[in-house]
């Protein structure tokens, strides 16, 4: 997983530059974050609801932050350097 993308992805969605997020969506190995931002885009270019369009980015959200975490507990259990 790319931390980058997840960066790309929250700086997209807070700017609403929904072409750049389409094209991570095309770009990213994270299928999962492709997911969520595919169901976040068809819900704010078609859902007359406000609540759903409400809950698909709040999913998208959750699930950056989510993955931002993981990555960062990743890195911290990985040494950079050992001294043997």
């Amino acid at each position: 997983m790319n931390k980058m993308d997840y960066d790309r992805a929250l700086f997209y969605t807070h700017r609403s530059e929904w072409d750049n997020l389409l094209i991570l969506m095309v770009r990213t190995t994270d299928q999962f974050l492709s997911k969520k931002i595919e169901h976040f885009l068809h819900a704010y270019n078609f859902e007359r609801d406000y609540t759903v369009i409400e809950r698909k980015l709040y999913s998208l959200l959750r699930y950056i932050d989510h993955a931002n975490e993981t990555l960062d507990e990743e890195l911290t259990e990985t040494p950079m350097y050992s001294l043997s």
